[in-house]
């Protein structure tokens, strides 16, 4: 269920020669006796789709007797076992696990919970909610309700709803609902931010992405030019500041959003693994050609380069290899 839409993004990599088992006995070669050959591991999972290492991982348990994901934790370590983990899990049950983290460890991750939490399609919030429970027999918003606070947490809560118009059930924009919506917007900027954020959320997170991209439009009509990022940067603060900025970032353009989350996953000292390793695995499939794109618009290198400074070893050649998987 949670891999259906991979399903569809599978076809570039399929060949009339895919043989799961096979690929399953690779796997098992490359584990077994003295030694781990890391190269073969990684050239099964660099070239295949997710939809081909679930099967595989199935076939590894039917064959085998044993659970492909704990054999790799056994044999592999670092970044590169936690690479190869994240590409055998479905699409939706990874995110359910990555929000899981981010609530339920020491602190709250409040970029996670903005990350997928805004750049997630109604369908997708509904299978990840599913995972969810299916998982950790807990309900998602619960959890996202007791870990978060104040106006984030309940633009959380609404996003968790999934309730967002599709531009599918909106045959036509209506531009004056646009105007109307993008003079909430405006009020709730003059007005003292901190009473008004329930007029924020209800603009942002109803309206279809279409029409969301029309009330921005009608907002610089009615400002002179002031953007409602501009706004919001000046009049709001912290995760709530970054979630209003991520649902509007998307609307008008996902790849965007994700080459600078990615860029920042290379700024300051170190890198930050879990979040590179999230996005490149989540995004690798849908739009990561748009990303490459955009992230030499942005930063005048190309997101392969950026890895080929920040990562070694195995962990950065199979990160390499699904940046170069074809489009």
């Amino acid at each position: 269920m949670w891999n259906d839409f991979y399903q569809s993004k599978c076809t570039v990599w399929l060949r009339d020669d895919f043989d799961a088992g096979a690929v399953a006995e690779k796997l098992r070669d490359a584990m077994d006796g003295l030694g781990t050959n890391e190269s073969e591991i990684l050239d099964v999972l660099g070239n295949h789709c997710n939809a081909q290492r679930l099967e595989i991982a199935e076939a590894y348990k039917v064959a085998y007797g044993k659970d492909l994901i704990d054999d790799l934790k056994d044999e592999l370590g670092g970044n590169f076992e936690t690479l190869c983990v994240a590409l055998l899990i479905a699409p939706r049950l990874y995110d359910a696990k990555e929000l899981h983290d981010a609530v339920c460890g020491v602190g709250t991750d409040e970029t996670v919970l903005t990350e997928i939490m805004c750049m997630r399609t109604n369908e997708e919030i509904q299978q990840i909610k599913e995972a969810y429970k299916a998982e950790y027999e807990q309900e998602l918003e619960e959890d996202l309700q007791g870990d978060t606070s104040g106006y984030f947490g309940r633009l959380m809560v609404s996003l968790c709803v999934g309730g967002r118009e599709s531009d599918s059930y909106t045959e036509w924009l209506n531009e004056d609902k646009a105007m109307e919506d993008a003079q909430k917007l405006l009020d709730a900027g003059e007005a003292t931010w901190g009473t008004e954020e329930a007029e924020m959320n209800a603009v942002l997170c109803l309206s279809s992405p279409g029409q969301l991209r029309l009330t921005l439009e009608k907002y610089e009509e009615l400002t002179g030019g002031t953007t409602v990022e501009e706004a919001i940067d000046k009049e709001c603060s912290g995760s709530l500041k970054e979630g209003y900025l991520a649902i509007v970032e998307g609307v008008r353009g996902k790849p965007k959003y994700f080459a600078r989350r990615l860029h920042d996953c290379f700024s300051g000292l170190g890198t930050s693994d879990n979040d590179l390793i999230r996005i490149i695995v989540t995004r690798s499939e849908i739009d990561l050609e748009d990303i490459k794109d955009r992230y030499q618009e942005m930063y005048g290198t190309s997101l392969a380069e950026a890895v080929e400074g920040e990562c070694s070893g195995d962990y950065k050649r199979l990160l390499l290899a699904l940046i170069n998987l074809p489009a």
